[in-house]
């Protein structure tokens, strides 16, 4: 559907309404780590099915379940407030909005990938080359970068055969897990871009609803931190405690509780999940004991 459409649609179904409007991609890579973000954020509405829409039941907030490559324009033309979608979606569409947030989620990389018997193997060997993408204006602003001159060929699908079928020299496409190039006979020359999935907003729709995405934005940003720590509890000796506090990285200071041995206290703390076993390992080198970890469900900070 078309931005008029959609807009024409929401008008419709009573959209404007002093409701949130977020957009989220339909069917994808990234609809189902989404809608768990949505609903673990405590956000209780309906996806099944062929829905172009839903409303929230205890929250002003108006989904859309859009294609991915629509959502950064969508959010442009301020059909929708906020928007989910690949980093690598919003570079290429150009649209003019602001990442709110980065998610963590839906990590991919867009690369140069050539045939593994290509005699290609640095980047200025492109130059007169045609390389097949779905992706020509990120391809083009890293080809300029570079200072390689190549003739970009748009393709909708399926790039990974376009060197097969002698259309290009090399393919310019996301990259999860390598296995599709594989397949395909073909090997990674250079990544043109990292990407994750991104809140997206348009400014003058959030000003207008800066209350709502306040709390919206607590919501969201308390499950997204809680993700990312594990909430620690461990028995340890009261002559440890110093050790113990100058290795937890935690938010802020550990909690100590006294234990019926009178030598012996507990502490808990919030550790982030990247440098989580090493932080164990040197809390038992410290003298911690039954160390217990547990995940957060949600933390305001």
């Amino acid at each position: 559907m078309s931005s008029f459409l959609i807009l024409k649609f929401c008008e419709m179904k009573k959209f404007n309404n002093g409701r949130l409007k977020i957009g989220i991609q339909k069917n994808g890579r990234l609809t189902e780590q989404t809608i768990d973000l949505l609903k673990r954020s405590g956000f209780e509405f309906d996806a099944y099915g062929r829905r172009l829409f839903s409303t929230c039941r205890n929250f002003p907030l108006e989904i859309l379940f859009l294609r991915d490559d629509d959502i950064p324009e969508y959010v442009q033309d301020s059909v929708c407030d906020l928007g989910i979608v690949g980093e690598n979606v919003v570079k290429e569409k150009m649209a003019k909005v602001e990442v709110v947030e980065k998610l963590g989620f839906g990590m991919c990389r867009i690369c140069l990938a050539v045939p593994r018997n290509s005699g290609i193997e640095k980047i200025k060997e492109l130059n007169g080359k045609r390389i097949a993408t779905s992706y020509p204006n990120v391809l083009e602003q890293f080809l300029e970068k570079k200072r390689v001159i190549s003739e970009i060929v748009e393709v909708s699908g399926a790039v990974e055969i376009t060197p097969s079928l002698q259309v290009a020299e090399a393919i310019c496409d996301v990259v999860s897990t390598g296995t599709t190039l594989r397949t395909n006979g073909l090997r990674v020359l250079d990544e043109v871009l990292e990407s994750e999935a991104l809140l997206i907003g348009n400014l003058k729709s959030m000003n207008k609803q800066q209350k709502i995405l306040e709390r919206f934005l607590m919501r969201l940003r308390g499950t997204l931190v809680a993700r990312k720590n594990r909430y620690v509890m461990m028995n340890a000796p009261k002559s440890s405690l110093e050790k113990i506090r100058k290795i937890l990285p935690g938010l802020s200071s550990p909690t100590v509780l006294p234990l019926a041995e009178q030598d012996m206290i507990a502490v808990h703390s919030v550790v982030p999940e990247q440098v989580f076993w090493e932080v164990m390992e040197r809390l038992k080198e410290a003298g911690a004991s039954g160390i217990l970890v547990t995940p957060i469900e949600k933390m305001i900070l």
